[in-house]
């Protein structure tokens, strides 16, 4: 059943293809907003905290500081409205998964960049 899954999966969901990026990474997403007729870009700009799941069910979480509250968003990684996603710092964590990050603040909320 499991075989099965996975080859709908592989055959009928469209890839597209975007920049390697793990937790810790710094992105920005675009993505399509339809307002009644009308659709316009949108971006979202935050670090990564999680990627989880495999194939189409894949999904990745981004937090962003909008002013003093801090906003996350998951996203589907085979979300038709996503258009690009651009890779703005690599960042280097220890963890796959950093929620420790929702509660530090200040300078203890940055991340190390990757130099290279």
């Amino acid at each position: 059943m499991e075989s099965l899954i996975k080859f709908v999966e592989d055959e009928f969901v469209p890839k597209k293809e975007f920049p390697n990026f793990s937790s810790g990474d710094t992105i920005t997403v675009y993505y399509e907003i339809k307002e009644g007729e009308k659709t316009r870009t949108q971006f979202f700009k935050g670090v990564v905290i999680q990627r989880r799941g495999t194939g189409a069910t894949e999904t990745f979480t981004i937090r962003k500081m909008s002013g003093t509250v801090g906003v996350e968003r998951i996203f589907p990684i085979n979300m038709p409205a996503l258009q690009r996603i651009e890779v703005n710092k690599k960042g280097k964590v220890r963890r796959s998964r950093i929620f420790y990050f929702r509660g530090l603040t200040g300078k203890k909320a940055r991340i190390k960049e990757v130099r290279g």
